[in-house]
């Protein structure tokens, strides 16, 4: 998404789809099913510790998600919270199983703090699949000013960084949906997944679930959410 179709102002929310070189979680996310939610880190002495949510769709790929976190070379040490039968409760719509972990891992590959001295906060979770982070943040500054910090990021840490959404003033999506700009199919789609939670954090139905309840497959659902969603930031302020 160009920079230049937003509003100028100051406290923006923006969606980051991000690449860095030799992070572990896209590591491990890219070369194995599931996912992670990354709920924050701190710093101790020369390196970090962050509060980890591992989800994948069954138990066994769940285990060979946290063995491949586990024996990473870039992680230090891996602590499972504790939980009954070391399976978490469920995240809603990111799979059947879950777990909780504690990661100690090197800075020196870290964005978190490339990106937070930047003036970029994070607002929720940070989620990791298919080797890509998602970062929703807070910034303070005008699209200029966005612009550059992202390059200074982009830069420092030799990273891809994709602007997919910016937002000035959150607002809901009733009146460009009313507007005809997306198909009636990719209407239909888009509301019920609306409606469903598919858009809350985390999710409370999973893209299969709403292909079955469209009589579709998984592909064909997705691919009428991307391109609603494709028109709908292409206008959004």
């Amino acid at each position: 998404m160009e920079l230049s179709e937003t509003a100028d102002g100051v406290g923006s929310h923006l969606t980051l789809r991000i690449w860095h070189p030799e992070c572990w979680t896209l590591k491990v996310t890219e070369a194995n099913s599931g996912g992670i939610l990354g709920h924050g880190v701190y710093s101790v002495g020369e390196t970090l510790k962050g509060r980890f949510t591992v989800y994948a769709e069954s138990a066994s790929e769940l285990e060979t998600l946290v063995e491949a976190i586990d024996t990473s070379p870039l992680t230090k040490s891996v602590s499972p919270l504790a939980s009954r039968g070391g399976v978490d409760t469920q995240v809603p719509g990111t799979g059947n199983a879950s777990r909780s972990l504690i990661v100690e891992y090197g800075d020196d590959h870290s964005i978190n703090d490339a990106l937070v001295s930047k003036g970029f906060i994070p607002d929720k979770a940070v989620w990791i699949h298919d080797g890509r982070e998602y970062w929703t943040v807070v910034v303070e500054a005008d699209r200029d000013g966005i612009r550059n910090r992202l390059d200074a990021v982009r830069e420092s840490m030799d990273a891809e960084i994709e602007v997919q959404r910016i937002v000035a003033d959150p607002r809901e999506s009733d009146g460009v949906l009313s507007q005809g700009l997306l198909s009636e199919r990719q209407r239909d789609v888009f509301n019920l997944a609306r409606r469903r939670g598919y858009y809350n954090w985390p999710r409370e139905v999973s893209a299969t679930d709403l292909a079955d309840e469209l009589g579709v497959s998984k592909a064909t659902a997705l691919e009428h959410l991307r391109k609603a969603e494709s028109k709908l930031f292409d206008v959004l302020p």
